[in-house]
């Protein structure tokens, strides 16, 4: 699996990381804050240009939990959902929230968070997480 360090920026109300190992592409923090999210910009995360609340709304979008944030402003953090979900994204991968703890053959825990993507095509360079090799593969399943 790839070890690609984690990447932090912070704002005055609110710190965001980004863990490039889990990020699956699909590329919903550009699509939803551009002015944050710019990867022509550097750096690439900028989350002074949106108020917290609204940020925190986008990074809880992000199916693989690459993005995460931690409230600088006294809010609560983000809380996983209380009911685990697997769900399959049509062409993609499934994608799993909840209090999740993902564990090895041996039953060593190697993952916990609210969110993730998992390859279902098996091409991912970075499995058990989806990385967008999918689209690559001409992946198709429902």
């Amino acid at each position: 699996m790839p070890d690609k360090p984690l990447q932090r920026r912070s704002s005055e109300t609110i710190e965001v990381t980004f863990d490039p190992n889990r990020c699956a592409h699909a590329a919903e923090c550009l699509r939803r804050a551009p002015e944050v999210f710019d990867l022509q910009a550097r750096p690439w995360m900028q989350p002074e240009h949106l108020d917290a609340e609204s940020l925190a709304e986008v990074v809880r979008q992000c199916p693989s939990g690459a993005l995460r944030y931690h409230r600088l402003d006294g809010a609560a953090d983000e809380a996983p959902d209380t009911e685990v979900t697997f769900r399959p994204q049509r062409n993609g991968p499934v994608n799993v929230r909840g209090n999740v703890q993902l564990t090895d053959a041996e039953g060593a825990l190697f993952a916990t968070g609210p969110r993730f993507a998992l390859c279902r095509c098996g091409q991912s360079g970075n499995k058990p997480f989806c990385d967008g090799s999918h689209r690559a593969a001409g992946f198709r399943a429902p």
